[in-house]
């Protein structure tokens, strides 16, 4: 039962480890850290640090400009500003704090628990949270400030209150997602009570988020608390920014230094703690772990010698796609790991090849490199890549994609995760025909009506007026298809083109890759990790474990004698005894005879 909020747990660091030396990487997110806490050390050493009380009085020093005594001035009471920067660095720090702290005492539990009870814990909650948003925090901070005198930890901790709803809102919406997880419900199933269940996944999954937040939050506490002691609202005996940019405003116009400096430590501040927090809502948001480029281009020995594995069966000038050698390794914090060792296959115009194997075979590796559409962490080296005939494996990479769309089609798996909810599939499916062919609307549309109705659609306008959620998943497969063959590819590559789908219409989207194989000619690599489908489309088949290919021929000799016992495995787990549909056929046939007569 492992929380999906963070990496999956393999022999390496924990989750907060890993994203603190992520962090380490970016250069705007560690310049930001490093700026932060300057300030924040700054006022925390401010007695050691200022040359003078920030409160003695220095008639002399009135208004007075920058000097070697002096770095920053003189206020318009004859004040030192640099010390009352330093100090006033504490007061800002402090206060904002007390705010974060507030914030998250109060928004983060109600959140969670409304988040995963629901029902009257989730209504009761969000009533108070839009009922504090709805009260307007001005007003009710002044009359704090005339209620307490002006009290600065009763203040901060005030519009940490009005800071809550924030916390609440983000951490309801990540616990409402959580709890639908099916590790949570095998943490119930278990056993754990929900006290365990809230401390193991909830309040662990919402930690990123609200770190974000916070520094968010800094940030605005900060700007509220300087605004409230622009206004006077404060002791006039403890230096803060506030009082310092009021005392700027009404001499601007003669001395617009002594505005300045709180200024710039303000603006400073809030940006670091902005940029801080924008960094972190990268990483957390891209999980992958970056790479540097001498990594990426780094392959180990064993990668460089591994033998190859595969059967090429085509010239290269008669094949539409040949892989020859291909090693697919991703770089780690704790090493290289070798996904695809030498796998060597090649498929003609008009036929079709499957390429079969369990899960972590390697191989949709194998056809994401040949598309180069492996993540950024993958590195891919082969003996030679050819796309039609022609090398494409050294091409940079827009020449490559531009092969996509164009020369090489490809239907990727789960039909109804790769169609963008946010627009309409007839925007889906004309995008790339403008953008890639250069088709007017007119005539896009026309090509995406046509193509709709070829792959079984019968009202195109319908669908191409429709958004994703609007149709069933074999439809969504079928308008997959159709974008993939709109450009005529000679080349199509279907990932898993069944899976979500159930026998039936499995049956159905097969036949159709079939027909459109052979109508325009094209050759169909079909990844799949069912022999059952490989039976009823593929002319041969690779057979992958490990990242090697352990067996490649024609599908007949593949069934009829398997030389390796993982295919014999594979073969009679797709359960190849039970009765065919040309033998259903023929036993019906026989039944309506024995009828007849």
């Amino acid at each position: 039962m492992t929380d999906p909020s963070y990496p999956a747990p393999g022999g390496g660091a924990p989750a907060q480890q890993r994203l603190w030396s992520r962090f380490l990487r970016r250069p705007l997110g560690v310049t930001a850290l490093a700026v932060f806490l300057l300030i924040v050390l700054a006022g925390l050493f401010a007695p050691l640090l200022a040359p003078y009380d920030p409160n003695l009085v220095d008639f002399s020093l009135t208004q007075a400009p920058p000097s070697a005594e002096h770095l920053m001035g003189g206020d318009s009471a004859g004040r030192d500003i640099f010390s009352r920067l330093l100090y006033g660095a504490r007061t800002t720090v402090y206060g904002a704090a007390v705010a974060c702290l507030v914030g998250v005492l109060l928004g983060v539990p109600a959140g969670v628990a409304a988040g995963y009870f629901g029902g009257l814990a989730d209504r009761i909650c969000s009533s108070v949270s839009d009922g504090v948003q709805s009260v307007p925090g001005m007003i009710v901070l002044l009359i704090v400030a005339a209620g307490t005198g002006a009290d600065f930890t009763v203040l901060m901790m005030t519009v940490g209150a009005f800071m809550a709803p924030g916390y609440y809102r983000i951490s309801r919406s990540r616990a409402l997602a959580v709890r639908k997880e099916p590790y949570v419900d095998a943490a119930r199933v278990a056993g754990l009570t929900h006290t365990r269940v809230l401390h193991a996944h909830m309040v662990r999954a919402v930690q990123a988020p609200v770190v974000i937040q916070s520094a968010l939050t800094a940030g605005v506490a900060m700007g509220m608390q300087t605004g409230l002691q622009f206004l006077g609202i404060g002791t006039a005996s403890t230096p803060d920014w506030g009082q310092m940019m009021n005392d700027g405003f009404r001499t601007m116009g003669t001395h617009p230094l002594i505005l300045l400096w709180p200024s710039a430590a303000l603006g400073l501040t809030i940006a670091a703690l902005a940029f801080m927090g924008s960094t972190l809502a990268d990483l957390i948001s891209v999980r992958t772990e970056p790479v540097s480029r001498r990594r990426k281009r780094a392959v180990t020995p064993d990668a460089e010698v591994a033998p190859a594995t595969g059967r090429l069966e085509h010239p290269v000038e008669d094949s539409a796609l040949r892989i020859e050698n291909l090693r697919v390794t991703y770089a780690t914090p704790h090493g290289d790991k070798q996904v695809v060792r030498g796998v060597c296959l090649d498929v003609s115009p008009g036929e079709v090849l499957g390429i079969v194997g369990e899960s972590g075979s390697g191989k949709s590796q194998t056809v994401f490199s040949a598309l180069d559409l492996l993540p950024a962490e993958g590195h891919t080296s082969a003996d030679g890549v050819w796309i039609g005939g022609e090398p494409v494996g050294d091409l940079p990479r827009a020449k490559r994609h531009a092969l996509l769309g164009t020369r090489v089609g490809y239907v990727p798996q789960e039909p109804m995760s790769n169609l963008d909810p946010c627009y309409t599939i007839g925007h889906q499916l004309m995008e790339p025909l403008r953008s890639v062919h250069r088709l007017t609307k007119t005539q896009a549309r026309e090509r995406a009506r046509s193509i709709l109705r070829r792959v079984g659609i019968d009202d195109p306008d319908r669908v191409l007026a429709s958004y994703p959620h609007q149709v069933s998943g074999g439809m969504a497969q079928r308008v997959l298809i159709a974008g993939a063959v709109a450009g005529k590819p000679q080349l199509l590559v279907a990932d898993e083109p069944t899976t979500a789908l159930d026998v039936t219409v499995q049956a159905e989207v097969l036949e159709l890759l079939r027909e459109l194989q052979e109508e325009y000619g094209m050759a169909l690599v079909i990844v799949t990790h069912n022999f059952g489908v490989v039976a009823d489309i593929c002319d041969r088949v690779a057979v992958m474990r490990h990242g090697r290919v352990v067996e490649t021929g024609a599908v007949e000799e593949i069934f009829a004698k398997p030389a390796d016992p993982y295919t014999a495995e594979l073969i009679r787990a797709s359960l190849d005894d039970t009765e065919s549909r040309d033998d259903l056929d023929a036993a019906w046939n026989q039944a309506g005879r024995t009828v007849r007569t």
